[in-house]
């Protein structure tokens, strides 16, 4: 553990500011698209309008973090989920894989702290209330199978695409994932698919009610398709979501 943590700790705190920058851009688009006296909001009636713009948004930032300098080194998991599937395929070590969702988890909150500094009382304010992550209309039962049936799918694509001639652009499959989410899924389970980014905001808004479900529906749909991948024979691979040649990667030593 302290080997993996002398060697690789820049990735770790790559992957720790990668979600924080994750987090503040979503809770800066939340106060400026859901808080009553928002420019966003007063422009923007329609609730799918504004659910639209967030999930390009927030699928541009999750596709500038992949490509990133940071992300091109780290791997741009951003999800504890991610990296247990990841973990499951082998792809990386065990050592790494705890370090790597501990960082997430920091990241997750240290970026909704920053973001509640800068921008206050409309962060807090209902809505956007830290951008929390919450059960829809439907309830408990339809916000846990939709999150488990989102995040099988992006893992499901993100191992596909990444083992095709389509490897380099992973992370635009993903962001369009992240935006296609976020715009017509999000009245069900509030989009999450990952553990640390609403853990972050459950802290900040003081409300663990739902936790569970973001604990287990993501985790459970990306590691059984990595498990779907790796039982169809195709488990080999590298864990970044984009692996440019010229940078070393801490998961295959290339």
């Amino acid at each position: 553990m302290m080997r993996a943590l002398r060697s690789h700790w820049p990735q770790y705190v790559m992957e720790a500011g990668g979600l924080a920058v994750f987090m503040i851009s979503a809770s800066t688009f939340g106060v400026l698209l859901e808080y009553p006296g928002s420019p966003g909001r007063r422009f923007l009636a329609d609730p799918f309008a504004r659910r639209a713009l967030m999930g390009v948004a927030m699928g541009l930032t999750a596709i500038a973090l992949v490509y990133s300098p940071w992300g091109k080194r780290s791997g741009a998991h951003l999800n504890p989920s991610v990296t247990l599937a990841f973990l499951r395929l082998g792809r990386i070590k065990s050592p790494d894989a705890v370090f790597y969702v501990l960082a997430q988890f920091a990241g997750a909150i240290v970026g909704v702290f920053i973001a509640w500094a800068l921008l206050g009382a409309r962060l807090a304010n209902p809505p956007p209330r830290f951008v929390l992550t919450a059960p829809g209309m439907s309830g408990v039962a339809a916000a846990f199978a939709a999150e488990v049936a989102i995040s099988a799918l992006l893992m499901l694509v993100v191992l596909t695409v990444s083992g095709s001639r389509f490897a380099p652009y992973t992370g635009l499959f993903a962001g369009a994932l992240v935006a296609l989410y976020i715009t017509f899924e999000a009245p069900l389970s509030g989009m999450s698919m990952n553990p640390a980014r609403t853990f972050g905001s459950a802290l900040a808004a003081g409300d663990t009610r739902a936790l569970w479900i973001y604990f287990t529906a993501p985790p459970l749909g990306m590691v059984a398709a990595a498990s779907l991948y790796r039982r169809i024979g195709k488990g080999l691979g590298c864990a970044k979501l984009y692996h440019p040649n010229d940078i070393h990667c801490i998961f295959c030593e290339e």
